[in-house]
């Protein structure tokens, strides 16, 4: 294939080495190649099988609108973005182009986030109380993360009537932190951590590449979450 990747960050650097390893073509745009998406002309798209961005809240819905009107096929990594999602699924439809959309495409995230649905769903009626903590590198723009906000999102879930907002983060930013995300259910008795520690970005990065293979033959609208079982 030839992949489009949008954000020349850590992370949109290592998705462009992987898409290579894996056989790809890749050409990379940075933030001042493509301000305010003037890059995504629809020739230019046209070229790509898919674009994956990994740019920035400001950035991804711009790139978005550009992408998908063309009917081409995105990968979203960029957080922060996800009161546009509405707006995004309809024009998706409407050009029956393709999105695949995640918080994190970490498969050891994914598999964190059915351990948490399931400790809540188990506890609901045990006097435990959730909370969360996250910490990332000081570059990372929102806070708290997407993957933590799918935590809490999952375990008020579980509790079934609990309001995610309900459910406690705390965010920390510093140094080169790749990402860790603790989710903690405390009672009086005794105590639960549920952990993800990513080591690098890679599992990331490969994720990335893997939904791209995937939504590359496909159209409408996915959430990481729901496919990443098929890739």
């Amino acid at each position: 294939m030839r992949i489009l990747v949008l954000g020349q960050g850590k992370t949109g650097k290592l998705v462009a080495e992987v898409a290579a390893e894996r056989g790809h073509g890749v050409h990379v745009l940075d933030a001042k190649e493509n301000a305010n998406a003037a890059a995504l002309t629809p020739p230019f798209v046209a070229g790509f099988d898919v674009v994956i961005d990994f740019t920035t809240p400001e950035a991804v819905v711009q790139n978005m609108r550009a992408v998908l009107a063309t009917g081409a096929k995105m990968v979203v990594g960029t957080t922060g973005w996800y009161g546009k999602l509405p707006d995004m699924r309809g024009l998706t439809e409407r050009r029956q182009a393709g999105l695949l959309y995640g918080t994190n495409f970490s498969i050891g995230v994914q598999v964190m986030l059915q351990l948490a649905k399931k400790m809540a769903e188990s506890l609901k009626t045990c006097g435990y109380e959730f909370s969360i903590e996250e910490t990332h590198h000081t570059s990372k723009l929102d806070s708290p993360s997407g993957t933590a906000l799918s935590l809490a999102a999952v375990v008020a879930s579980g509790l079934q009537g609990k309001p995610e907002g309900d459910i406690p983060i705390e965010a920390k930013r510093m140094g080169d932190v790749a990402g860790i995300h603790t989710l903690t259910a405390k009672s009086s008795a005794d105590k639960i951590l549920l952990t993800h520690e990513a080591h690098s970005r890679r599992g990331f990065a490969e994720g990335a590449v893997r939904a791209a293979e995937w939504i590359s033959t496909r159209t409408g609208v996915y959430d990481f979450q729901d496919v990443y079982t098929q890739l």
